[in-house]
């Protein structure tokens, strides 16, 4: 228990002596780490959005009047009931010419202008939800083949797919940039030790002599590396979730986009960040090591011994 205590005071003291290299390390791990945890939140918000999209109206075809131009009455309802049967299809709802014009008041109450028109020109509609996206050209193919009904049809498949494309071109590169600013982190923390190793090196020469082992030499490095890593990793993941908090709350009055990510999603993805951040220490601080140790055994690479 005594050793223990030794080795954390020792890495304790080690922090406080190279302050300014230690800062250094610290600012290169939240750096680095704040923008790839940033670029995963950019990609899950983009995702939450495509999600809630696809389980919204995919296709809406816009109806002719009945009874007129050879539209009969009732023509409708039996084209809703057709369609409600189609495979391809979850769910259908019906809107009529004036809920369309109640609607179109609604989303355009601060134009008036626009208001200025006559209602009766707006027509009917079916709201039509898919089993999967994949599925809207083939409804919409049968859809325009109702020509004596369907006036036009309409879908924002194309859109979600753009946004599909997107949001799998951001994964691959938030992946990537992970992976490249973390091998950054561990590369910027195993020079910060080799500078603390240089600072201290009458002293671990010292150690080597009276017959430390090499563990016993790196237990302290290693504690340093973490709590670099560590307080880096606890500040990017701060600094994220600070921003990503204040920018949802200015944007709550978007109806059509989500800027929020869930506490859950927040909270897996930080404890890995912590994770990944105090691993980068050790493996940055054990690179930072291990020359300098087998130029002082003078033997090549040590083996561990224990303490």
């Amino acid at each position: 228990m005594s050793k223990v205590i030794f080795l954390i005071k020792e890495a304790l003291v080690s922090l406080r002596r190279n302050i300014l290299i230690v800062t250094g390390a610290v600012l290169a791990v939240f750096i680095s780490l704040s923008l790839a945890f940033g670029a995963l939140v950019v990609n899950e918000v983009l995702r939450v959005n495509t999600v809630a999209w696809q389980q919204g109206v995919h296709v809406i075809a816009f109806l002719n009047d009945e009874d007129q131009n050879q539209v009969p009455s009732g023509a409708h309802a039996t084209l809703q009931t057709q369609v409600e049967q189609w495979e391809e299809v979850l769910s259908v709802g019906y809107v009529s010419k004036s809920e369309a014009w109640l609607e179109f008041q609604e989303i355009f109450a601060n134009r008036e202008e626009l208001l200025d028109i006559d209602p009766t020109i707006l027509p009917a509609s079916l709201r039509i939800e898919l089993v999967d996206i994949a599925f809207h050209e083939s409804v919409r193919f049968r859809l325009e083949q109702q020509q004596q009904v369907v006036r036009q049809v309409a879908t924002a498949a194309d859109s979600i797919e753009q946004l599909q494309n997107l949001s799998n071109v951001l994964n691959v590169l938030g992946l990537g940039m992970a992976i490249v600013l973390g091998l950054s982190a561990v590369v910027l923390i195993a020079n910060t030790i080799r500078l603390a190793i240089y600072a201290r090196r009458d002293e671990v020469a010292i150690m080597k002599l009276v017959g430390a082992s090499n563990w016993f030499v790196r237990v302290p490095f290693l504690l340093e590396g973490l709590i670099e890593g560590l307080v880096g990793a606890a500040l990017a993941v701060f600094a994220v979730w600070l921003g990503s908090t204040n920018l949802a709350r200015a944007g709550e009055g978007f109806v059509l986009f989500r800027l929020d990510v869930s506490e859950q999603w927040f909270l897996r993805w930080g404890l890995l960040f912590l994770v990944f951040g105090a691993l980068a220490g050790v493996i940055g601080s054990m690179l930072g090591l291990s020359r300098y140790l087998r130029d002082a055994d003078g033997t090549g690479p040590d083996v561990p011994t224990g303490f």
